[in-house]
């Protein structure tokens, strides 16, 4: 399944570097060659990308991954979603934090009671 985080990252890898090979894509992502794979072909299908063979390329098998006009709105939907997402766990961890050290000063304090 691709994820919405997975769409993110592989619009951006693909806007800026358009001529990435599916093997670098999945280098950079961390994902095996098949779900690179499988994650481009998806995005093909659902006509956020298009790939183009090059034509001067020594590599014929060599493609060029452009976001379509759709690409590009669905990555800027993305982007904002995934920023919220980020911007939510960022908030929670800033309480979490909060809460911690707030702990740990009480259980200083109770020790320090004890002595």
């Amino acid at each position: 399944m691709l994820t919405d985080e997975y769409r993110y990252k592989i619009l951006k890898e693909l806007q800026q570097d358009p001529d990435i090979s599916q093997r670098e894509l999945a280098k950079r992502l961390d994902i095996s060659l098949g779900k690179a794979n499988f994650c481009l072909k998806a995005l093909i299908e659902k006509g956020l990308v298009k790939a183009e063979n090059f034509k001067s390329s020594t590599n014929k098998v060599g493609y060029l991954y452009l976001l379509t006009p759709r690409g590009i709105e669905e990555k800027v939907s993305i982007t904002q979603s995934f920023l919220q997402r980020k911007l939510n766990e960022h908030e929670a961890l800033e309480k979490e934090i909060k809460s911690l050290r707030v702990e740990i000063k009480n259980n200083k304090q109770q020790k320090q009671n004890l002595v």
